[in-house]
């Protein structure tokens, strides 16, 4: 659900799915891959997927950027279907950009797309100048909210 309204006028809702709130008078970040803010239902349970990086079942890590984001969304699904919940429970997405510029927005936003569709999840780019293994270029951490 993508409203065009302040948050308050949705923040009682009880049913168990996300609300998405783009205000009308904020930028509109869906093109991007992005909403400016989520609530989550009253009395849900939340789950806090590590940041996933782009490696392969076997370590693996390709060199090249676009490989390892969409091999990380890969990750990212088979974590949330670990949990028993869908890419529309997720309510926000931080992800870390090795020497991030310009030209990988592109990239970062198909993938998003490709995973979430409409309901896109609230999301924090975080450029970093390395992570955890020197070869990773890209990295996604999640909050879903379980029924």
């Amino acid at each position: 659900m993508n409203m065009g309204f302040s948050s308050a006028a949705t923040a009682h809702e009880t049913d168990r799915k996300l609300t998405i709130v783009n205000p009308k008078t904020l930028y509109d970040p869906t093109p991007n891959g992005y909403s400016t803010a989520v609530i989550t239902p009253g009395g849900g349970r939340v789950a806090y997927i590590s940041g996933q990086g782009g490696q392969d079942s076997t370590g693996g890590l390709s060199p090249d950027f676009a490989v390892q984001v969409k091999q990380a969304y890969a990750n990212l699904h088979a974590a949330i279907d670990a949990l028993g919940a869908k890419p529309d429970q997720v309510a926000k997405l931080t992800i870390f950009v090795v020497d991030h510029d310009m030209s990988k927005l592109e990239v970062l936003t198909r993938n998003v797309k490709d995973m979430f569709g409409e309901t896109l999840p609230a999301q924090t780019l975080v450029p970093v100048p390395k992570l955890a293994i020197d070869p990773m270029l890209f990295e996604v951490e999640a909050t879903v909210i379980l029924d």
